[in-house]
């Protein structure tokens, strides 16, 4: 059996990637957003808000739990925000606090509860983490978003070494950028002040020539990486270059 726990599945990047686990006949999807959207008798739906870490502290035990079956046991961390689009001085302090626990903190957490409880299985295991390409570059506007997917790709790059570290074995761990996806997110970004963000026009353009990727193609790019995890060594991936 395979088994996939995905955060953000409501909508976007987080609902193809869910909806195209449970295409697979073997397949469990466990999924963690606000609300569902998903209804299929092999899924499993966990309503939160991840940004509420003690909310998270609370049920996280409840989440990972004893696979005997289990063929391949997936965590694909991909619940994530833009935060408030302003320059430094004009970013709410709330704001601030909201993206760093749910871009960071969430995962980090589910991250850790994951290999506690599936380290010692023989199964294979992967950790994606939703990253971005802007986790290598700085972008107006959007500083905790770069920061916060930064701080997400090391994140990966230290969970990684450790299980290196401790011989074990069949046990992966990446951080993968998607690309210029369709989603809410993109639509945000176009409804931005310029003032806030000097790319504007440019992520405009995306949209209007059709340059952005549709969620369901995205999906199948990381389930390729899911099914051929021999085929990519390093941690930090990109859909893009596939």
């Amino acid at each position: 059996m395979h088994y996939y726990f995905v955060t953000g599945t409501s909508r976007g990047i987080g609902k193809a990637l869910a909806e195209r686990a449970l295409q697979e006949e073997n397949a469990r999807v466990i999924g963690f957003s606000r609300q569902q959207s998903i209804e299929h008798e092999w899924y499993t739906h966990h309503a939160i808000d991840l940004a509420q870490v003690s909310d998270l502290g609370k049920l996280i035990d409840s989440f990972f739990i004893q696979l005997t079956d289990a063929e391949r046991i997936v965590l694909i961390n991909n619940a994530g925000t833009l935060g408030d689009v302003k320059y430094f001085g004009s970013i709410a302090d709330t704001q601030i606090d909201q993206l760093f626990l749910l871009n960071v903190t969430a995962p980090a957490i589910l991250m850790n509860h994951f290999i506690r409880a599936y380290q010692a299985m023989e199964a294979e295991r992967i950790i994606i983490n939703v990253s971005s390409g802007v986790s290598q570059y700085p972008v107006d506007g959007w500083s905790g978003y770069c920061a916060s997917k930064a701080a997400l790709d090391m994140l990966s790059e230290v969970a990684a070494l450790e299980l290196e570290k401790q011989n074990v074995q069949n046990f992966r761990v990446y951080a993968v950028a998607p690309g210029i996806v369709d989603t809410q997110m993109q639509t945000d970004i176009r409804k931005v002040d310029e003032q806030n963000f000097s790319r504007l026009e440019k992520f405009k353009d995306y949209k209007s020539s059709g340059a952005l990727d549709d969620p369901s193609q995205t999906a199948e790019k990381y389930f390729y990486l899911i099914d051929h995890p021999e085929k990519f060594q390093e941690v930090r991936q990109d859909v893009r270059e596939f």
